[in-house]
């Protein structure tokens, strides 16, 4: 996972991060090892909220085609090799950003396995929701001044 090489940039940002999975037990555990996954593990067995972001089945050509090819080969270049998945693999994956209003500023469903946004990308989401909401807080006051 990408994204956990830039959390010393998330805490900084105080941002939290949840991995949500639909596998549990042995599988669930199974990814924490692989990945060293650092973050609290959400285990959505009946995948409510993939279905409330809109991340639904993949078919098989997401599941399979050219921009699956494609990570794959960036992964065997670095000499890291995927492993056979013992899970659902036409479940959709994700990544979603709510900050603390509840407001999502990121919403990225994956086509195939190897399509996620990257940790820059991310970060750069992050950086414009916070310019945002301290222009908010500074614009508010003259706001209301205006209104006397």
């Amino acid at each position: 996972m990408q994204l956990q090489q830039h959390e010393t940039d998330l805490e900084r940002r105080d941002v939290k991060v949840v991995v949500v999975t639909f596998e549990a037990g042995f599988l669930a555990r199974a990814y924490i090892e692989d990945t060293g996954l650092c973050w609290p593990l959400l285990i959505d067995t009946k995948r409510e909220l993939y279905r409330a972001y809109g991340m639904l089945e993949a078919g098989f050509r997401d599941i399979w085609g050219p921009g699956t090819w494609w990570a794959y080969l960036k992964e065997f270049v670095h000499l890291r090799f995927p492993r056979k998945s013992k899970g659902d693999i036409s479940q959709r994956g994700g990544d979603v950003l709510v900050d603390p209003r509840g407001i999502v500023q990121l919403h990225h469903v994956g086509q195939g396995p190897g399509d996620r946004p990257s940790a820059r990308s991310i970060l750069m989401a992050l950086d414009r929701e916070q310019r945002c909401r301290n222009q908010e807080t500074r614009l508010l006051p003259r706001m209301i001044d205006y209104n006397k």
